[in-house]
């Protein structure tokens, strides 16, 4: 088990923290000097023990409440409450110790190298450059532009959190399983719903929640524990694992989210067509897709018919001799607003925030960002995807093997996902999917390190 051991240093900064405290809680209300406190002991955690607050972030991905501080505005966002979350938070501070720790401790460097690097570096170059092309023309307001750019970057920071924080497999191991505890939680609360007739959603989301984006989660999800419960060999943890997956299967079928439907069925073609030679996998595989349709609620099947065969109210998009319906229809014309904007601005776009409303990934980002961040966004998936299949084909341990491969169906799935949804940039998806994707990407590096040398004994 790997333990931080605290500096002289660390003890410096964290009495100056504790007097400046103390000093405050003299000028303050009681609850207002409850809430210091508490946030007192976060920044304490984050500062000495970034792995310790990282679990933290992992249970506030999907439990933490939004508080809403205000509104922005924006052609491409309308009117919108600006919030922040409890994990913002954790990201703040976390970032915070670790900027802090790279200046007292230089020898620690501040981003360790990883095949991403450098295409994240310049996605977020051309967000930055196509936004305040779009402050100077008029089309992106600063502020709501600002705080979207910012948001956007707020994921890519969680990978940089684990690429440089995460120092052992034991430590990967315990994240996967807070997040599988975490999915297993959510998963019980979208059931608990299924009651109600209301579509399931996420805690913490208000009045109007978001199926969508609970349906993307899930989906990911499963996509881990499925590759987990290829590989893992013992019973205990694949009993778990089948629990897991079978409640977030039953929790995604209560979405009614028809993009998360898209997903879940691509991952089930990705799962088939890498593992098509093991035939005991083919075989559940082809079994569970032979027995869903007969056991799938009437709503489930009644909202997948009406996409295609549902009531007409006249406006609706023709393809031949089916007529989408409503919802579909709007959605593709909100996408041909996007591209009638983005002729005018095909390189770098109109800017984050700067384009008409679309409900779609790769529209979102060719009419923020142009082609220019478009090829950023393929740079970033393909080396990603890339990365995922070298890692699978090399580590020998099973659950390094099979997270591997369930980051790699997962982002198969989440692309899928992103047709009928802004899914790279959903904050309740992207947490755990980056999460994910940097511990794959430092396993590489940990199981260096444990090999054992030449010639060495092995540690007891």
């Amino acid at each position: 088990m790997y333990y931080a051991a605290v500096k002289p240093n660390d003890v410096i900064v964290v009495t100056a923290l504790a007097v400046i405290l103390a000093l405050g809680l003299t000028l303050t209300t009681p609850l207002i000097g409850l809430q210091a406190t508490l946030g007192f002991f976060i920044v304490v955690i984050a500062f000495t023990s970034v792995p310790a607050a990282l679990y933290l972030l992992i249970f506030s991905m999907l439990l933490s409440p939004e508080i809403a501080v205000g509104r922005v505005e924006g052609r491409g966002v309308g009117a919108r409450e600006l919030s922040f979350r409890l994990d913002d938070v954790f990201l703040v501070i976390i970032g915070i110790g670790w900027l802090v720790k790279t200046v007292v401790y230089r020898e620690l460097g501040l981003f360790r190298e990883t095949p991403l690097n450098r295409p994240i570096a310049a996605y977020m170059i051309v967000c930055v450059v196509a936004t305040l092309m779009g402050v100077l023309a008029g089309r992106v307001q600063p502020v709501t532009g600002f705080f979207f750019v910012l948001k956007y970057f707020e994921y890519f920071f969680v990978y940089f959190m684990v690429v440089n924080h995460v120092t052992s497999k034991q430590q990967v191991v315990g994240l996967v399983t807070a997040l599988l505890i975490t999915g297993f939680i959510i998963s019980l609360y979208a059931i608990y719903q299924i009651p109600s007739g209301q579509r399931a959603t996420a805690p913490f989301e208000g009045e109007v929640g978001e199926p969508n984006t609970l349906g993307g989660y899930l989906v990911f999800l499963l996509a881990i524990v499925t590759g987990l419960l290829i590989h893992m060999k013992s019973g205990p943890i694949r009993i778990a694992l089948v629990v897991l997956g079978g409640c977030g299967l039953l929790a995604l079928m209560a979405t009614l989210s028809r993009s998360s439907y898209l997903a879940g069925a691509v991952l089930v073609v990705a799962v088939g067509v890498s593992q098509w030679r093991k035939p005991r996998v083919m075989v559940l595989l082809l079994l569970a897709m032979a027995l869903l349709p007969l056991f799938a609620p009437d709503n489930v099947k009644t909202r997948i018919n009406e996409t295609f065969f549902g009531r007409q109210y006249g406006g609706e998009i023709q393809v031949g001799q089916v007529g989408l319906d409503l919802s579909t229809s709007e959605r593709l014309r909100s996408w041909a607003y996007v591209l009638q904007d983005w002729v005018h601005n095909p390189i770098l776009g109109r800017g984050v925030t700067g384009y008409a409303w679309a409900d779609a990934q790769y529209v979102k980002i060719i009419g923020e960002t142009g082609l220019a961040g478009l090829l950023g966004f393929i740079v970033i998936t393909a080396r990603l995807w890339m990365s995922t299949r070298r890692i699978y084909a090399t580590e020998d341990d099973p659950f390094a093997k099979g997270l591997a491969l369930g980051v790699g169906l997962g982002l198969v799935a989440m692309l899928a996902h992103a047709v009928g949804a802004n899914t790279f940039i959903i904050i309740r998806i992207m947490e755990p999917f980056w999460l994910c994707a940097g511990l794959v990407m430092i396993l590489p590096r940990l199981s260096n390190a444990e090999a054992p040398v030449a010639g060495e004994p092995r540690p007891v």
